[in-house]
């Protein structure tokens, strides 16, 4: 879906925003700070995209392997469907989980090349409901180009595991909610699972 020309400029912003958040690059320690982890795996990240040696399938192929083995779907799953989650069967439960992870591999992947030697600030930490902790972050650009990220991360089996991205005050969370919702609402689980099936589900804006 072509998206309007002014958004052209975010592409980069959002991309790298996203590839630099969603991972985690090793076994979280009980002992680290939600700033901990977001520190040490912005270093890693950073450290694949800008291996020169890898090709940009490479590159993709590493940064979806982090993202699956330490991103929570399944609490990010029912997040982003809230009321709707108790709708599907467990069948299209597991249908829904396998395609969001697709369509969120296929969204950022193909835009990965789009490193420019962005730099990541932590600013600060805050709790949240639920035991959550937000960790601020700053994607250093230099000037009117640096990028503010959110990464909002939970506990579980003594691991801190992004559950939520905000890119200059826009939840991916959110914003796949109010669309999934509207989907629902029109056409039910079936249809939602098909457009996903498709890839014919908007991306966040800037994507």
């Amino acid at each position: 879906m072509t998206k309007p020309a002014s958004n052209r400029p975010r592409q980069r912003h959002w991309l790298t925003a996203v590839a630099v958040s969603l991972a985690l690059v090793a076994p979280c320690v009980a002992s680290r700070s939600p700033s901990d982890v977001v520190d040490a795996m912005s270093g890693q990240v950073l450290k694949v995209l800008r291996d020169q040696s890898l090709d940009v399938d490479k590159r993709r192929a590493e940064v979806e392997q982090i993202i699956y083995s330490n991103v929570d779907f399944d609490t990010l799953s029912r997040l982003v469907m809230a009321r709707n989650w108790r709708r599907l069967s467990d069948e299209q439960k597991v249908e829904f989980k396998r395609l969001f992870k697709s369509h969120l591999s296929d969204t950022y992947g193909d835009n990965v090349d789009n490193y420019r030697n962005e730099k990541v600030q932590i600013l600060s930490q805050r709790d949240e409901k639920r035991g959550d902790v937000t960790v601020k972050t700053k994607i250093v650009r230099g000037g009117t180009d640096d990028v503010l990220v959110d990464y909002r991360l939970r506990k579980k089996n003594d691991e801190w595991l992004i559950i939520d991205v905000v890119i200059e005050g826009v939840s991916l969370v959110a914003n796949f909610r109010s669309q999934f919702q509207d989907i629902m609402s029109n056409g039910g689980a079936d249809r939602l699972l098909k457009l996903l099936r498709e890839k014919d589900i908007e991306p966040p804006p800037g994507a």
